[in-house]
């Protein structure tokens, strides 16, 4: 299915209208610098046919001075005017879209994988978002620019038509070869920011997976496979580089071309009387600027063109929004302030839980036949319960396809009876927390990792502590709850991770509980001191994936699935006497279940408790 792109004209004029004060600031800014650099042309002209005597002396050397002066004021304090809106524009421009482009990946499902790389990415929020206000910058100085050539050109004409046109010649043909030469920039820019974005998503794996690399011993053929990359990467930035200096040479170059034309023709009109010292001077003055501009429409052509492959790349990034997405004028917050005055959490407009029901939920994974199908669940408020079974049975994909994680292909869920269409958006605390089976924790303070940005009384931390069994490990840290765990969590042990993820549910004070084998890495004492403190707080409701005994005791109702499928429900005992697969999960499937004709219930829970 083809994609529909904005065309980067509009991206720009987007970025205008978002700060349009700054932006027609910083274009009056660079129009009055460019009125006021016609001065020194002039003053020029006039010093040099008075010293040569080819015109009488309309002006005092004095007043020429003064003219200069007045000139060099105009010219820093317009330049002063530019620094003070280009910043701002700038920095605002390059907010509104990265706010944007986050805005719309955090929409997206959240197990659902970017289409591209984290490094490709990175590379979007940082070089293809610098394109954009750069440019709508940068139309101010092709506007200014074009000003002063209209004037100098007028100017020139009146001293001598023949050469100004001849002079201007070679710069209609630079324009041309500008034009010519636009697809060949974008192929490259393409190119370089594709292979710039591989190498920096490889230097990020490369830090995440450090350890793993130090244990396989894998050092030398995982620095061999950077080079590798980072050769590539040199070579199309080297052919992007280069490509655009030689381009931008011919256009400078073309300023001295048509200052040897006038030097050619001028020594004639000179001995013929018509064209003065001062004139030549002001018009190689005027050609040095005239160059600039069409230098400055090259690059700008071609700097349309990569910018429309930003453009394509930055919305490939916000796959299944609207492309006018990208340049939404949402508020952006800038200052610590602005920021402290967002609302973190926002209020429920539903009441608080009693019921969650799903019918005939189903997913199946894109390209694939693996997935659940039509599975349906009750949870009552102040309820436990869990879902097991065996290694790829769907127990993450059921969670995750419930909490819109991924996108359900039919079913529905209904919280207190009332339908919910966007899971992924309604399933977020307050009214949920959930702790993936591998947690995620970021190189910052423990503190830092359980509140996540959100505001929270130091009794309400030390609560959600108490609950996840950490508070004792924070009294033996160094740092307590300034200690720094490192990338992903390293300097923590697997149960202490799991256990900090705990913690920043239980600071939000959801009144839905869902946890992803949270105790894999607990040991039985812990995990049962666990799941005490989680339930003395009165109506705390528990949807929990797991295998563990302890959790398994524990539950109210347990939902085996098998294929993708529900195999059987029940309390424990009710499962240990009827269903095969789940006696397999309990004993173990390396272990000998028995056979239980004939036994009765008693008996079969006895020998569970005997031998579990």
């Amino acid at each position: 299915m083809s994609i529909s792109h904005l065309p980067a004209w509009r991206v720009v004029w987007a970025t205008i209208r978002f700060r349009p004060g700054f932006w027609l600031l910083n274009f009056l800014s660079m129009m009055v610098l460019m009125l006021g650099l016609q001065v020194p042309g002039l003053v020029m002209r006039q010093f040099f046919n008075t010293l040569s005597g080819s015109a009488p002396a309309e002006l005092g050397l004095w007043t020429l001075i003064a003219f200069l002066l007045v000139s060099e004021v105009i010219r820093i304090s317009s330049i002063l005017g530019l620094i003070l809106t280009h910043v701002p524009f700038w920095v605002h421009s390059m907010t509104l879209l990265r706010r944007n482009l986050l805005k719309h990946i955090l929409r997206r499902p959240g197990a659902s994988a970017l289409p591209d790389s984290p490094g490709e990415a990175t590379s979007r929020f940082r070089g293809d978002v610098f394109e954009i206000p750069l440019f709508a910058l940068w139309l101010n100085d092709l506007m200014g620019l074009i000003l002063f050539s209209i004037i100098a050109i007028v100017i020139m004409v009146r001293i001598s038509p023949v050469i100004t046109m001849v002079a201007i010649v070679p710069f209609v043909a630079v324009g041309l070869i500008s034009s010519a030469a636009s697809r060949k920039v974008e192929h490259y820019r393409r190119e370089s920011r594709k292979h710039t974005g591989i190498v920096t998503g490889f230097i990020g794996e490369l830090f995440g997976a450090a350890q793993a690399i130090k244990v396989a011993s894998a050092e030398g053929d995982v620095i061999a496979h950077f080079r590798t990359l980072n050769q590539k990467r040199r070579a199309v930035a080297i052919k992007d580089v280069l490509f655009n200096e030689f381009l931008h040479s011919i256009f400078r170059n073309t300023a001295a071309i048509g200052t040897g034309v006038i030097l050619i023709l001028a020594g004639r009109a000179m001995q013929q009387g018509t064209f003065t010292v001062g004139d030549f001077a002001l018009f190689v003055f005027y050609l040095d600027f005239i160059g600039e501009l069409t230098a400055f429409m090259g690059l700008l052509v071609a700097r349309y063109r990569q910018i429309g492959v930003s453009v394509e790349r930055m919305q490939r990034l916000m796959e299944g929004a609207a492309p006018e997405a990208l340049i939404q004028p949402d508020p952006i917050f800038l200052s610590e302030e602005a920021v402290n005055g967002v609302p973190t959490t926002p209020a429920l407009e539903s009441l608080p839980l009693q019921s969650l029901l799903a019918r005939n939920l189903s997913y199946t994974f894109p390209g694939a036949t693996k997935g659940i199908r039509n599975i349906s669940l009750n949870l009552r408020r102040g309820s436990f319960t869990v879902i097991t079974g065996m290694n790829g049975s769907g127990k993450t994909t059921l969670l995750r396809v419930l909490l819109g994680l991924l996108s359900r292909d039919s079913g529905e869920i209904l919280w207190n009876g009332e339908r919910v269409d966007a899971p992924g958006d309604f399933f977020t605390p307050p009214r949920t927390a959930y702790t993936a089976q591998i947690p995620r924790l970021f190189s910052d303070t423990l503190e830092n990792n359980i509140l996540m940005g959100r505001p929270a009384e130091k009794e309400q931390l030390w609560n959600a502590l108490h609950a996840a069994v950490m508070d004792s490990d924070i009294a033996a840290f160094e740092h307590g709850l300034d200690t720094l765990v490192g990338p992903k969590g390293v300097k923590l042990s697997g149960g202490q991770i799991q256990r900090t993820a705990a913690a920043r549910m239980f600071v939000r004070e959801p009144d839905l509980l869902v946890f992803d084998d949270l105790s894999s890495a607990l040991d039985v004492q812990t995990e049962r001191t666990l799941w005490d403190r989680v339930f003395e707080k009165e109506g705390n409701t528990c949807l929990v994936v797991s295998h563990r005994k302890a959790a398994l005791r524990r539950a109210d109702q347990i939902i085996v699935l098998k294929d993708g499928k529900v195999e059987s429900q029940g309390t424990l005992e009710e499962l240990l006497t009827s269903c095969s697969e789940f006696r397999k999960i309990w004993f173990g499937v390396d272990k000998e279940a028995p056979n239980i004709a004939g036994w009765s219930q008693q008996d079969t829970i006895g020998f569970a408790k005997l031998h579990g």
